[in-house]
């Protein structure tokens, strides 16, 4: 009943923010470098977020949830506000950073730190995983906010990785956020009549972030990363691409492989849905074999990643 409560929630403030936007033009302009043709409202995500954190604190006050993970997902409340005022006004990029850099403190501060993470087929330990779990929550922050550019693109992964640590690690808070942006993308699907915005994009990637670092100790940790994979190798490999290149990174850009692959000619369902099927491949690959061979599953999703990106390439060149 609390899934099917804050699907509908998420699904009528969707709607109230499609309103309030359209009232106060809060429109996001299309540009020589937008995927899409028509100014479109944007910060549909702050339904998400509501919707999400009211569900959490009520498992929390019910005693569902534990205060470290409680905690640890509501250090992102200050990551939310920046983020809707960027959709409002556009902030500056240091200020955002600084920001983002403070709730991934205040995250790991609330989860007591990173004293071991288990690979599976390795166990590490040490003071300087604080430092990479640091890491992982800002590159995490920033790449769901870097592949949100086409129309059900973000929603549709962040349901998929949901679902998937539910599946196969049986994280159930996690399927609150699931419903949440299940609301949202009843309006998001091409044509998307409302954008996710940052309020959104940027506050998902961490707390997705948050429940793979509450896992950490756990032998099931790398199946998070694999569950993101088709974000992680995208922006980072995109990332460093355009580093070889030595272009501005900070500045915007067509160059991710779904930006390309709409720019070969197909339409923003098709590349989500097209995209889906490799998140479908990788988690059949989880599901099958054990947690201490998810590392071998990372290697094959990082092969099929390789594979595509070569059609691609070949299609449309990263120029």
């Amino acid at each position: 009943m609390l899934l099917i409560a804050v699907f509908i929630a998420s699904a009528v403030l969707t709607l109230l923010m499609r309103q309030v936007a359209l009232r106060h033009a809060l429109l996001d302009m299309p540009n020589e470098r937008s995927s899409h043709t028509v100014a479109t409202p944007r910060g549909g995500g702050l339904a998400i977020m509501v919707t999400f954190f009211a569900a959490i604190s009520y498992l929390f006050f019910t005693e569902q949830l534990s205060s470290t993970l409680f905690g640890a997902l509501f250090a992102a409340l200050p990551l939310v506000a920046v983020s809707l005022l960027d959709d409002i006004r556009p902030q500056s990029a240091r200020f955002r950073f600084i920001v983002q850099f403070l709730c991934a403190l205040l995250a790991l501060t609330a989860l007591g730190g990173v004293s071991s993470v288990n690979l599976g087929f390795i166990e590490l330990h040490g003071f300087w995983l604080n430092i990479l779990a640091l890491l992982l929550l800002l590159w995490f922050t920033n790449l769901f906010n870097f592949l949100d550019g086409i129309d059900g693109y973000a929603a549709s992964e962040t349901i998929f990785v949901a679902l998937g640590a539910y599946l196969l690690f049986g994280t159930t808070p996690i399927l609150l956020l699931a419903a949440a942006t299940a609301g949202f993308l009843l309006f998001n699907w091409h044509k998307a009549s409302i954008f996710m915005g940052d309020v959104g994009s940027a506050p998902i990637g961490f707390v997705i972030a948050v429940f793979a670092l509450n896992d950490s100790a756990n032998e099931h940790f790398l199946g998070w990363i694999v569950l993101v994979s088709l974000f992680l190798f995208d922006a980072t490999i995109t990332l460093l691409r355009r580093l070889r290149n030595k272009e501005r990174i900070w500045t915007a850009h067509k160059k991710h492989m779904y930006q390309r692959l709409h720019q070969w000619g197909l339409s923003h369902s098709e590349v989500v849905l097209l995209l889906m099927r490799y998140n479908a491949v990788i988690l059949l690959l989880l599901w099958l074999v054990n947690a201490h061979y998810y590392g071998i599953v990372f290697l094959l999703a990082g092969l099929l990643f390789a594979i595509i990106l070569n059609i691609i390439d070949r299609k449309k060149a990263f120029t």
